[in-house]
């Protein structure tokens, strides 16, 4: 399983930006998809979720709200637009996703993108 973060940037508090993520190597649709991120001095964390057909997304309570997870099944992507960012969303996000098809929890993903880094200005 390969995956393929980008659209990572600086931008200014109250600005947006969108990440996009590639994946390839198995078929798409079958997994859940997420978003992790990973402050300077701190723990990676948990972002967002989706499940294989977008019927359901979860999200960590700081970003509700304002972020929202998306995927295209054709594309094999999945998104995560980024709203209203504060400089505490600076940090390197991951896409990841699990080894067993239909997972919808919020454990440790078994796959991992390369990272794209945010940084939010004050």
């Amino acid at each position: 399983v390969q995956l393929q973060a980008f659209g990572g940037g600086l931008v200014q508090a109250g600005g947006s930006l969108r990440l996009s993520c590639a994946a390839s190597g198995r078929t798409f649709n079958l997994y859940g998809m997420g978003w992790f991120r990973q402050a300077p001095g701190k723990e990676r964390e948990f972002v967002a979720q989706i499940t294989t057909i977008g019927q359901r997304t979860d999200y960590a309570d700081s970003v509700k709200g304002r972020f929202t997870i998306s995927r295209d099944n054709v594309q094999n992507t999945v998104y995560l637009q980024m709203n209203s960012l504060k400089p505490e969303d600076t940090a390197v996000y991951y896409c990841a996703t699990y080894k067993t098809p239909y997972y919808t929890g919020r454990g440790t993903p078994d796959y991992w993108g390369q990272g794209t880094q945010v940084t939010v200005s004050s």
